[in-house]
């Protein structure tokens, strides 16, 4: 059982929340409510929290702070943000604790994609027994001072699609992106934003469901075979995934694609 905790001083919205997590995740998963920072880190350490999902803006210790407090006492712990505001000092923030991702509200589909990446590394730290991954250099913060142009997002999207293109089957990162590609993580994730309207996790998910409904649709490779060949090696993972993007099992979809 995956232990959550999520935090918003907001009522209606920790509700939605909760609900929506219970919905997807309920069955293999403990979830924790706190109402501000001090509370969260009562319930981080008192419950042993694996993924901790904190709006930004709370009274008193506030999701920033309460996740820098978090990250110093357990490393492996995956750390979502949720807020309202589109400020670019929020995300530099983010990266600084080395958080999973920076959701901005209403954040519904992303949601779900990066719980189902968190639980994923969640599972990876306990195997390895090591941290998340991630790092913040003087030079990445130099590099995210700056803002994105949107000149630049024509070409930066193109540049992003085909590294995605001749990568997706590694396991990889929006962190490996944004060095290959020269940028710090905070501006990347930024222009990603910008770029595709969705954050990396979700896109690169997409991405490898559309290929493996190619493969699906084209061969009688084995679907555990295929998961693997879309950079999804755990075949229940690969299942649980394409079944939430597709709406079927892989089974399924090829059985309808005639194969």
């Amino acid at each position: 059982m995956y232990r959550i905790l999520i935090a918003d001083d907001e009522q209606i919205e920790k509700m939605v929340l909760y609900r929506t997590l219970e919905k997807n995740f309920g069955s293999q998963s403990e979830i924790w409510q706190a109402e501000n920072g001090r509370e969260a880190l009562e319930l981080f350490d008192e419950k042993d929290i694996q993924i901790a999902v904190l709006d930004i803006e709370m009274p008193g210790i506030n999701g920033i702070e309460a996740a820098q407090e978090m990250r110093k006492r357990k490393p492996s712990c995956n750390i979502i943000f949720l807020t309202a505001y589109d400020e670019f000092s929020y995300a530099k923030k983010a990266i600084a604790v080395r958080a999973l991702d920076y959701l901005l509200k209403p954040y519904q589909e992303e949601l779900i994609a990066v719980m189902e990446e968190a639980m994923r590394l969640t599972d990876l730290a306990e195997r390895m027994a090591l941290g998340a991954s991630g790092s913040l250099t003087a030079e990445s913060v130099r590099q995210a001072d700056e803002e994105p142009e949107p000149a630049k997002l024509p070409k930066v999207a193109e540049m992003i699609r085909n590294y995605i293109k001749e990568n997706y089957t590694h396991d990889l990162s929006m962190q490996d992106v944004a060095r290959e590609m020269n940028y710090s993580e905070a501006y990347f994730c930024k222009l990603f934003k910008q770029c595709f309207e969705k954050n990396f996790t979700a896109y690169l998910t997409e991405f490898r469901i559309d290929e493996a409904k190619r493969l699906l649709e084209q061969s009688n490779i084995n679907v555990k075979n295929i998961g693997e060949r879309v950079g999804c090696p755990d075949s229940n993972y690969f299942a649980k995934v394409f079944k939430r993007v597709a709406g079927c099992s892989p089974s399924e979809y090829r059985a309808g694609s005639g194969i």
